[in-house]
């Protein structure tokens, strides 16, 4: 007699076990389910076994082969679409010319197929059922027999109201060849659905069989752990146990270190396994080549194949996925199913009830509260500055967005106004609508701008009439990245207090729900561009730039600015060759060689024209690149020391400015002269924000954005260009004149790989190390020499989003900067490397 197995099932309510892995080949008590069925078959005389297959079937045949190193023939049936439980085997007609048995390959039974088919035999019957009883019927097709077993009705997942009876169907079925023939051929049909319910109308000899033994459908993950707990307490018979063993069943070359006494309960430990000191297992399942570290406690829980657990690390009623990294003393709460490769930091803490998809990462002390499916990764904290990034519409998905907009929503309080924008991507369009459901679920209105650049944005919010404001735009440095960025009620950058304060309602689920009668509105203010226009040449000396006509190119890059900025252009009297001027979502991420061709392409054309000038403003409209008026490209630290000078030689009653701690001593140059304060802020544009704040009128960034207050409170590409060319008609100065005046620094920039885990202890020994020296703690180290040059200095700064140490050495010569940049990575390494430091 031969047996179908049906193995084509895609496992959808076991993931994120089965993202990986076919259904059948789930582990359970370290064999592959599919692998206990051949067993039972084998033991009931049955080795011919005809496999259909459908998803990931080269995992089942890679495994199984022809069935000869388990004592069995097995065949296997491809099918091309998914043609449901009686479609599939249908596949499968050509080889089933006798009686045979089906059974469902997701299941875990001890049923005597013997008596069945006896019982099937005796019936003279053409399809008999095996049937169980359930505590629990819902999930299962229920079956009424008469009492000579003929089946009389037939249910297929009922409602309670439906269930008539305890006795369900197993997903066993014996059946004579010609049944196969109601069976339409490559069509979707389904034995419970349908061929049962045809047999039954045509009153064909279909018989149900009560069995005894142990029967265990592994439908969802909760089953799943149920199995081997059964499987542990014996009450399903199965071969899992090595020879001789105990209640404590140990695998070939595994090593165990622990005491006996720290082994309770029934415990089925892999071959190749390493058990180290101290380590206490408690009724659980340790898959084949893993590693339990010292100390570490494993209570009620199946542990899969090479997974490695660190020290003192606790798992309980869990499931842990192939070649998972547990890290040292990390919690794994209870019920938590974690996906194949998945890393677990250092002292995480993982909630119970939640589900991480494979390859995930939860970094070093991180608390994770809820699933992740199919994101990149999971961090401790959700924003980097007053930005959150992620994979569009993989992390960057509406579910994300709706819950980010109510924790924002949550954040700033019912009935209150939250202004968004946009850019013209697609991603973007999508994510921001869906921040709007969760800003409106939480009672706040959206005040929606639709697709606007983010310094119109904040020229919106400066009023203090709204709670808050989001834009959405796709990432500029990666194509595949979508950007969240949170601005305050002034239009300033979320400060960190207030990340901190959105972040708990986000990682706590803890989301005001608005009354049905109060949930938000959505309003599309007019007159915004007009306004800001406005203000915009209200700023601007328009009579000087007039007088100059400048000749200039500007690169829109694809962004909304080219919507608002050429009527602008167009009252200044600029003659202007605009380059990629159409909104393009597909051109707002430009990476180095796409950027690096459109600084060539704007150099040519303004070489050739004989232009004035060359400039390239980001898609979100906040940095600009220039080009002078030789076609050479200003590097946006050359650029900030050139701008400083038109702006000091335009403004000379100006006693202070800033820039953030990167910048170049030039600057310092540049501001000695005039007998200008320099402060430093932090390397960020809040920072930048801050100082402008507290009333210093000119901050300059080191990429490309520059702030004048009188305008506005943050960075704008639009203004930063009008200025520039109104410095230069006022000073009478062009880019490249004023830059080949100016003193020069040599730069050596070095990056270092440094982990997480380190970057304290190395900031620690900095700190030590620079103890004597010169220097400002304002982000990162600086320090300042006096030692051949009073503008020699080095900065130290760890990267705020990557395992990464950034240098930078600035001296008149090269060679020395070169030395001191050496000098510091030597020493950075050194404490990198040894927990103790180094000399």
């Amino acid at each position: 007699m031969k047996a179908v197995i049906m193995a084509g099932g895609f496992g959808t309510r076991l993931r994120p076990l089965t993202c990986n892995i076919p259904k059948p080949m789930v582990p359970m008590m370290n064999k592959p389910m599919m692998q206990h069925l051949f067993e039972l078959l084998r033991s009931h005389h049955i080795q011919d076994v005809v496999a259909t297959l459908y998803f990931r079937p080269e995992i089942i045949t890679r495994y199984f082969d022809d069935g000869s190193g388990f004592r069995m023939r097995i065949r296997y049936v491809r099918s091309d679409a998914d043609y449901g439980t009686a479609g599939g085997v249908r596949n499968a007609a050509a080889l089933l010319s006798e009686r045979f048995i089906i059974i469902s390959g997701d299941v875990l039974t001890d049923i005597d197929l013997t008596k069945a088919i006896r019982f099937h035999e005796e019936r003279k019957a053409q399809a008999t059922i095996v049937l169980s009883h359930s505590k629990d019927p819902l999930q299962y097709g229920i079956v009424i027999t008469r009492d000579d077993g003929s089946i009389s009705r037939f249910l297929e997942k009922p409602l309670w109201g439906e269930v008539f009876s305890d006795t369900v169907n197993t997903g066993i079925y014996i059946l004579e060849p010609e049944v196969l023939q109601l069976v339409p051929d490559r069509e979707e049909f389904d034995f419970s659905k349908d061929l049962f319910p045809l047999m039954i109308e045509r009153g064909m000899a279909l018989y149900g069989y009560i069995a005894d033994g142990y029967w265990r459908d592994i439908g969802n993950l909760n089953e799943y752990q149920e199995a081997h707990f059964d499987c542990l307490e014996g009450r399903v018979k199965i071969d899992w146990r090595s020879q001789d063993a105990g209640s404590v069943s140990v695998g070939k070359d595994t090593v165990l270190k622990t005491e006996k006494k720290n082994l309770r309960g029934t415990i089925l430990i892999g071959n190749n396994c390493i058990v180290e000191e101290d380590v206490k297992i408690y009724n659980s399942v340790i898959g084949d080549g893993s590693v339990i570290g010292r100390g570490s406690v494993v209570r009620n829980s199946v542990v899969w194949n090479d997974v490695s657990v660190g020290m003192l690390a606790e798992i309980s009623s869990s499931v842990v996925g192939t070649q998972c990294s547990i890290g040292e003393r990390s919690t794994i709460g209870e019920n938590v199913f974690i996906g194949d490769t998945c890393i677990i930091g250092r002292e995480a803490r993982l909630a119970p009830n939640i589900k991480l998809w494979p390859g995930k990462v939860v970094e070093d002390g991180a608390v994770l509260t809820r699933s992740l499916v199919w994101e990149d990764k999971w961090l401790s904290e959700l924003f980097t500055d007053s930005r959150v990034t992620g994979l569009s519409n993989v992390e960057m998905n509406p579910e994300f967005g709706a819950r980010l907009g109510a924790a924002f929503g949550s954040f700033v309080g019912e009935g209150k106004t939250v202004v968004t924008c946009r850019d013209p991507d697609n991603v973007s369009r999508m994510m921001n609508r869906a921040i709007m459901c969760g800003l409106m679920s939480a009672g706040v209105n959206v005040a929606d701008l639709r697709a606007t650049p983010i310094p119109i944005l904040r020229h919106e919010l400066s009023s203090g009439e709204q709670a808050g404001g989001i834009h959405v735009r796709k990432s500029p440095f990666d194509r595949r990245m979508t950007d969240i960025i949170f601005f305050d009620s002034d239009g300033k950058d979320l400060p960190t207090g207030k990340r901190k304060l959105v972040e708990r309602l986000f990682f706590g689920e803890d989301f005001l729900r608005a009354e049905h009668s109060k949930v938000g509105s959505i309003s599309f203010p007019e007159r915004t561009a007009e306004s800001y226009r406005q203000r915009f040449l209200s700023h601007i000396d328009i009579d000087a730039i007039n007088k100059d006509k400048f000749k200039v190119v500007l690169d829109y890059s694809n962004g909304i600015s080219s919507t608002i900025f050429p009527t602008i252009l167009g009252r200044l009297k600029c003659q202007v060759v605009a380059l990629n001027a159409h909104l393009d979502p597909e051109g707002l991420t430009r990476d180095q060689s796409d950027f690096a061709n459109a600084l060539a392409q704007l150099s040519h054309i303004v070489t050739s024209l004989m232009y004035d000038v060359g400039f390239l403003i980001d898609a979100g409209g906040e940095k600009i690149f220039v080009v002078d008026e030789n076609g050479k490209f200003i590097d946006p630290d050359r650029l900030l020391t050139i701008v400083t000078k038109l702006y000091l030689d335009t403004y000379p009653q100006v006693k202070k400015i800033a820039v953030p701690i990167d910048a170049t001593m030039e600057v310092e140059m540049v501001a000695k002269g005039f007998g200008v304060e320099i402060e430093r802020t932090k390397n960020s544009h809040l920072a930048m924000m801050e100082a402008a704040d507290s009333g210093i009128e000119f901050v300059g960034g080191t990429r490309g954005g520059f702030i004048f207050r009188a305008f506005l409170f943050a960075t704008d590409g639009m203004f930063c260009i009008a200025k520039i060319l109104e410095l230069m008609a006022r000073t009478k100065q062009r880019m490249g004149e004023v830059e080949r005046k100016l003193p020069r620094l040599q730069a050596i920039r070095k990056t270092i790989q440094c982990s997480w885990d380190a970057k304290g202890r190395v900031m620690r020994y900095l700190l030590i190390d620079s103890d004597s020296k010169n220097r400002l703690l304002v982000d990162g180290i600086k320090i300042f020499y006096d030692s051949p040059d009073v503008y020699t200095s080095i900065l130290l700064i760890p990267d705020k989003e990557r395992p990464l140490f950034h240098i930078i050495a600035e001296a008149r010569q090269a060679q020395r900067a070169e030395e001191l940049a050496s000098e510091y990575e030597q020493k950075i390494v050194g404490w990198r490397e040894s927990p103790k430091g180094a000399t």
